[in-house]
């Protein structure tokens, strides 16, 4: 199919502050983007949508709002008239969802009906892509898992994504939009600072000790973890509107390629590539909170379908880190 060129036609990014949000709006703004039908979005107007205070990258065609994303009325008011595609990533994190049930419930479930209900009034059939994660899965499911496994969440943050995928996935039913979701494995090695993730550690493990800063592991060594780097997370998003709509399941949701990798093994490469001095800023401190969560996600998916689609993941752990020395 030759792909048809629309200029300055709107694209949201919902949480674009954050650093998928920029990175994927950074892409955008360099190559710009296909959807399904072929049509390419070249230098289209990017509608950031972050909270008020947000670090907004400077991006050509780039505009910002700060709103409540749990706001129907703000949402719908924010809603670009010409919008062609959302990407929807504002979400409360594990370990903030734990601690804050209704905020949870607000964002990750509110402010998903919000968003698609602004796509709907104002273009029906929009494609919406949206972010879900592993968490949603939970009891002692066979591995490797597959999008038919039964989803049986075991902490807030997992039963709100699984709540929103199933908002999605019924707007995808009705037509509503061409709503896609895709779950993300845990994204390391993340740049800035630590969040309030209970994954945010396996980020901090190899961030902090490649800047020389000493770092806290609060799960057992020998803890499996199911990772992607963030190109590999920014590809899958980038790439996920340029599927045709009869090859995407009927569900909507769609496991991204990762890698299962224990974390002793995460400490070695870094020892191995960085020296023993990085591991050994390390500091083995058990967290039950974190443990909790963490060990009610599975740690290996076959992920055939997002490949026939498509989707890539990364070669090993040590490409992983060679990103993260690039960030250094």
């Amino acid at each position: 199919m030759v792909a048809r060129a629309l200029v300055m036609h709107s694209i949201v990014i919902t949480g674009g502050c954050g650093f998928l949000g920029a990175a994927l709006a950074t892409r955008i703004a360099q190559e710009g983007v296909t959807l399904a039908d072929g049509t390419r979005l070249n230098a289209p107007q990017i509608h950031l949508w972050d909270q008020l205070g947000a670090p907004v990258p400077q991006l050509p065609n780039t505009q910002f709002t700060a709103l409540d994303i749990a706001d129907r009325a703000a949402v719908r008011r924010a809603m670009p008239d010409d919008v062609a595609l959302v990407y929807h990533l504002a979400a409360i994190v594990s370990g903030q969802a734990e601690d804050d049930f209704e905020r949870a419930m607000q964002v990750n479930l509110g402010g998903t009906t919000a968003v698609l209900e602004a796509a709907k009034a104002i273009r029906p059939g929009v494609p919406v892509i949206g972010t879900s994660s592993l968490a949603v899965y939970g009891g002692s499911p066979q591995e490797p898992l597959t999008e038919e496994t039964q989803i049986q969440p075991q902490n807030t943050y997992g039963v709100t994504k699984a709540m929103a995928e199933l908002l999605m996935a019924d707007y995808r039913r009705r037509g509503w939009a061409d709503a896609r979701t895709l779950r993300l494995p845990i994204v390391t090695v993340r740049p800035g600072k630590p969040n309030a993730a209970a994954s945010s550690f396996a980020s901090s493990i190899i961030r902090e000790p490649l800047g020389g800063v000493p770092t806290i592991c609060p799960v057992d060594p020998e803890t499996a973890l199911w990772v992607a780097s963030p190109e590999a997370a920014v590809d899958a998003l980038w790439h996920a509107p340029s599927v045709s709509s009869f090859e995407w399941p009927d569900f909507g949701a769609v496991n991204v390629p990762g890698l299962r990798v224990q974390v002793l093994t995460m400490m070695a490469a870094l020892r191995a590539r960085a020296g023993d001095g990085t591991a050994d800023l390390i500091e083995m401190k058990p967290d039950q909170k974190i443990i909790d969560i963490v060990g009610t996600w599975p740690t290996l998916f076959d992920t055939s379908l997002a490949q026939s689609l498509g989707f890539t993941g990364d070669a090993s752990f040590d490409a992983i880190l060679d990103q993260a020395f690039l960030m250094k």
